[in-house]
């Protein structure tokens, strides 16, 4: 067994606080790396908060940006280097006027790798990256990192394992969202989050529109790929939403290391055994792949949508008429 300690990391963002953000932060990644991890995976957005901000004018949101390399983030990679371990962090990036929902993972030697939402919606300001992030870590593994409804469309994290990452890093805020689908999400009432009610809590965060939607998809995307998934989350109110939580770790197979159930702030920690990817079965089946067959799907088939018209468009989906197979 080769093992290394990771954590993952769910908390309530202070919307527009990123000081007082910055301070929870350091707190729980120090309880993190207290308990042995060398990387503390932290949510999407967690130093700025998050579904506030498609409420804010862009020039607030040009007030809120922070540089890749300002003040903010780098205090992240003096924590990172204080305590030897890698640190990612959410924020909202300011790259030459135009704003990113963004993902900054520290490390220890100073390095910082930034990866940008290829899929954002929060705001028309807001811009989608155009750009996959998989970097080599000082602990012997590739890692990649994808932002919440990067990690829905499936060809992101197969094309994150193709590139050799083997630990992927995937922050959110989810949970608890006003999905357009029958049978998706649901928004849990605030009054179940103001009530206190500690078991009336974890059953809405656990059920059909927190845990439940999760296992629906999580595990396939690490077992079907051969990853481990460090998957953080927000937890508690996101504006007029909640956060649902349920920060866990899955192994390549899909299976769940540990979890939290606890629908309030936490830490959670556990040992990848980096031993199981060389054979797990999304390992063998990317090596009996037919990429000759698959070049429809770099194909534009002229309905498609930007991330913010794909994500809120109360349209039925309808692809028309296929491509045959003497067509494709």
């Amino acid at each position: 067994m080769t093992p290394f300690r990771a954590a993952v990391v769910q908390f309530e963002p202070t919307p527009d606080q990123p000081a007082t953000n910055l301070a929870t932060v350091e707190r729980l990644a120090r309880t993190a790396v207290a308990d042995g991890a060398r990387l503390v995976v932290l949510p999407e957005m967690c130093l700025l908060g998050y579904w506030h901000l498609r409420r804010h004018t862009p020039e607030r949101l040009h007030e809120l940006a922070e540089l890749a390399d300002g003040p903010l983030i780098s205090q992240v990679v003096a924590l990172a280097k204080d305590l030897d371990a890698g640190i990612g962090v959410g924020f909202l990036e300011d790259a030459d006027g135009a704003l990113f929902n963004a993902y900054a993972v520290c490390l220890p030697d100073g390095t910082v790798h930034v990866h940008r939402k290829l899929h954002a919606f929060e705001h028309e300001e807001i811009a989608s990256g155009s750009s996959y992030t998989v970097f080599d870590t000082p602990w012997g593994f590739r890692a990649g990192v994808l932002i919440c409804w990067d990690n829905n469309l499936v060809e992101n994290v197969r094309i994150t394992a193709l590139l050799g990452a083997t630990v992927l890093i995937a922050p959110h805020q989810t949970g608890g969202t006003n999905s357009r689908s029958p049978h998706g999400m649901k928004p849990i009432p605030l009054e179940v989050w103001e009530s206190g009610d500690r078991a009336r809590i974890e059953e809405a965060f656990n059920g059909p529109s927190g845990r439940g939607w999760l296992m629906r998809w999580l595990p396939a995307r690490a077992h079907d790929n051969g990853m481990f998934v460090l998957f953080s989350n927000g937890v508690g109110r996101d504006d007029d939403e909640l956060r649902t939580g349920n920060a866990m770790i899955l192994d390549p197979y899909g299976r769940i290391v540990a979890e939290t159930p606890v629908p309030a702030e936490a830490v959670v920690v556990a040992d990848l055994d980096l031993d199981l990817v060389p054979l797990a079965t999304g390992r063998r089946w990317l090596r009996g792949r037919r990429p000759e067959l698959y070049g429809l799907l770099t194909e534009r088939q002229g309905n498609e949508l930007d991330p913010r018209a794909a994500r809120f468009s109360p349209e039925p989906v309808d692809f028309g008429n296929p491509p045959t197979k003497d067509s494709a």
